[in-house]
Parts: structure tokens; sequence; C-alpha cells
């Protein structure tokens, strides 16, 4: 039997599955496309899960392939410089095409033992006590003691499932693609400044290898937007919005994508799980969609792990649907804002205006900044101090760095008391006798997803919030001796 099957192999099913792979978790990913796309449905990666990336010890072969913007996060649209000193190593926008991204995490979580097969799709599903059944596309069956659909937004895991996924249906559609155009750059230029001006969805910019991104409104909702638009239909839409065509050709790419904002209202049904699109659906603006699947396979992963290695405490499963579906639920709030903002309608704009003068002031500018990139994500861990439930910024430590703690996925001890004791917890949680100047706390617990668990410098409260995440001790009652 497998352990974990994951439906879906872009970033959110590769981040998950080197998670799971982390601990020795037996995983196979389904892949419904025989090749990796080449189309680019994401230019960037966002601070925290560029975090999460040096967690990991990923970010050196991310960064070669990317290039950083600081402070280039917007939100609709708005161009306001961040503010300074943001709770984050990494302050600025990482760019790098999907494509690479899902290359990267792919040849990560293989390089770990993950069993990826593509060209393979879930037909059907049956879950018991014992586990899940998968029937795939091709009449073979597959048995594994969890599911986790990461199959995008029209998620079949989902649908078989038979969870509600409420929401709007899409009202706007766009036509994106990377083609050649004939143009000269300086005409590109002066026209693109002048459609944006009051068009915040048209764009056309270069994107590598002679080839330019083209973004351009479409003329209405298509019937089907998993059927790529034509070329025609590109230059007829930028005809008709910037008035010339810029002489595009060759496109090397076309699609189509939608303004559906849409959540399922589960994640967890017995022993089957959704991720990433899978759960929830939004427009891509302020280019949070790529970062949220990441982010909820970097909860997820951990806490299946436990459950699967035997020393999972009772609930812990359940604190995937309780933690990240609020986070969710903000990011496709956030978006409709946006999208008003983004209207073309005198009071939208009315409103734009309103918001862009008040983003000079630093709080509402850090407040934005916070929910674009999740570096203001709280979990809510049932009080403590206003640290617990926040995830830590990187920090230099007496002896290395905060992050380079984290590469193997485990809790993490940091006291700098030196007499609390993590005794029987071994195994699961990391004991360093370590801390920072810029820690004002005298231990903290952390979570393997770099959430803080506690904080203080007392064992009966540490030793209640290992008992919570980390479950009953190997070596039995938890103890102070050190």
């Amino acid at each position: 039997m497998i352990d974990v099957i994951i439906a879906g192999g872009g970033p959110t099913g590769m981040m998950l599955a080197g998670e799971l792979r982390l601990h020795g978790v037996g995983v196979v990913v389904l892949e419904k496309d025989a090749e990796p796309t080449r189309q680019v449905r994401s230019l960037g990666l966002h601070a925290r899960s560029i975090e999460i990336l040096d967690q990991r010890g990923l970010l050196g072969r991310f960064l070669a392939h990317g290039r950083r913007y600081p402070g280039a996060g917007h939100f609709a649209g708005i161009d306001r410089p961040w503010p300074e000193h943001l709770d984050t190593a990494h302050g600025y926008v990482l760019g790098i095409p999907q494509p690479v991204t899902d290359r990267l995490l792919a040849e990560h979580a293989a390089g770990l033992g993950a069993d990826i097969r593509r060209g393979s799709e879930v037909a059907g599903l049956q879950q018991d006590p014992g586990g899940v059944t998968v029937d795939l596309t091709d009449g073979t069956k597959l048995r594994a003691r969890h599911l986790v659909g990461c199959d995008g937004g029209h998620s079949r895991v989902r649908k078989l499932l038979g969870v509600p996924f409420p929401g709007e249906p899409a009202e706007n559609e766009w036509l994106r693609g990377e083609m050649e155009l004939t143009a000269p750059p300086e005409e590109v230029k002066a026209v693109v400044e002048r459609v944006r001006s009051t068009q915040k969805g048209f764009g056309v910019g270069p994107a590598g290898s002679g080839l330019h991104g083209v973004v351009v409104p479409a003329a209405g909702v298509a019937e089907d937007r998993a059927v790529p638009p034509t070329l025609e239909e590109v230059k007829r839409q930028l005809r008709a919005i910037a008035g010339t065509d810029f002489g595009v050709h060759s496109p090397r790419w076309l699609s189509r994508f939608g303004d559906a904002t849409r959540q399922a209202e589960h994640y967890r049904v017995g022993r089957v799980f959704l991720a990433g699109d899978a759960a929830h659906v939004h427009p891509p603006l302020g280019g949070q969609g790529l970062n949220l699947g990441i982010q909820d396979a970097f909860n997820l992963g951990w806490k299946l792990a436990a459950e699967l290695s035997g020393w999972a405490p009772a609930g812990l499963l359940d604190t995937y649907h309780a933690e990240r579906h609020p986070v969710a639920a903000d990011v496709l709030n956030n978006t409709r804002a946006q999208s008003e903002l983004m209207a073309a309608g005198p009071g939208p704009q009315a409103v734009r205006r309103l918001l862009t003068e008040l983003m000079d002031f630093d709080v509402v500018s850090r407040f934005l900044v916070g929910k674009i990139t999740a570096i203001g994500i709280r979990y809510d861990f049932g009080g403590g101090p206003d640290l617990v439930g926040r995830r830590l910024r990187d920090m230099p430590l007496a002896r290395g760095r905060l992050y380079g703690l984290m590469h193997r996925g485990r809790g993490l001890l940091l006291d700098r008391t030196g007499s609390l004791s993590i005794r029987g917890w071994e195994g699961r949680v990391d004991g360093v006798l370590d801390g920072s100047d810029e820690l004002d706390q005298p231990a903290v617990l952390i979570r393997p997803d770099g959430h803080v668990a506690w904080a203080g410098a007392d064992q009966p409260g540490l030793d209640a919030q290992l008992l919570r995440w980390f479950g009953t001790p190997s070596t039995g009652a938890p103890t102070t001796a050190r």
C-alpha cells in the first residue's frame, strides 16, 4: 500500500511530495499531463514562499534562476514602495516563471524519492476505514492510506468527493500567451502606458528568448476556458482594446483565465484532502495563487507525515482546514477588493485614488504588503504572546542562522535559558541551546512549518505545547529533567 497519493504535479503537489519525503513517507504523484506545461501562469514568488524555500535549503537553486525585485508587490496594481524594515529577511518578489518553479520543485521531490507518474489521471475514488482506492483513467487501481487532491481549480478529486465549491462564477475573462511581435519597442511602450491608464488588466512586455508576454481582456466569458484562444482572437482583442495588434505572430502558447472566486467548504473528507487551486480559486491579482498553494502544502506535509509515523496527537490533521481555510478566505476577500479597485467606472476609480493616498501611510502600506506576501498571517492557537501563531523571519543566531536549522522539517526548540528539556520528543523536535538578539523571548518552540507554537521559559508550558503539537513523548510522561 502507498502511504500518500498526490493527484496533481504542479507546485502544490510537488511541494507536498517533497515535504512528505523529508519524513520518509512513501509518495506517488499522479500528473495527467504527459509533459511539463510551458504555460506561464505565475511570474513570481512572494516573501513567505521564499522563506519556505529557505527553510528547506532550496532557495539557492531558485535564486540562480530568478531575479529579485525589491518592493515589487502591488495591491490592485497601485505602484507604491514597500515600507522599510519589513518583518522578513526576504523583502522582495522573486521573479521566476512558473515552469521553472514547477521543474525545481519536481526535481527536489524526485531527488528525495517521490514516484512521479506523468500521463496518469484520477478517474474515481473510494475510501474506507483502512485507506483510499484510486481508479485511474487507464483502468488500473492504486491503494493508499491517504489521497491529496492538488489537481487544480477543476479538481476531479474535489468533484468525486462531492465537496461544495461555493462562490462567484467568472464575469470577466482575459487572453494571455507568449508570442513574437513586429512593432518597435518604443511603440509598444507608448501604447501600453496609454491603455493601462484605464485598463489595468492589459499588458505587453518582454518574456525572454525574443518573445513577449501578452495579456488582454477577452470579448466575453468562454463556455470552456480549457480551450485556448486562437491567435486571431488575440489579435482581434488587441486591436479592439489598444488600436493595434503589434504584429503578433508565432505564439509559443495561448490560454485564457477568468475571475471566478470559489472556496471548498471542506479541505478534508476522511482520508482525502484538498490543497492549492483544488481548494480555492480567485483572480490572479497580487500574484497570490501559486504562493497560497505552496503554503497549503507546507502546512499539511508535516502533519500528514506525523499521522503516518504514528505520533500525531489527536486532531492534528483537522488543524490543516482550521488554519488554512481562513487564510484562503482572506485571499479571496482581498482579490475581490482588488478587482473592484481595478474597474474602470468613476466610483471604483475614486476609491482607488483614495486608497493610493492612504498607502502613503506606513501602517496601511505595511498591512497590505503583509496580506499580499502572507508574512502577516497569524494562526489562532488560542492565546499567548502575539508571537505565538506567527511564523518567524530568518535571523542570525550565535552559531549560524535560524532557517539553517530547519532544513530537516522537524520542530525546533530555540532555547537560551539552558534549563528546558525536550526529552522524549528528540526524534520530532530539535533542541538548540542558542538565541538571537532579534528575538525578545527566552525560548520558543517552532513547528516544522515555521510557526511559533509556544514562547516563554517554563517547562510545564513547554510540555503542554509539545504534547499538543508533537504527541506523547516516546519515553513516557513529560519531565523537567535535562
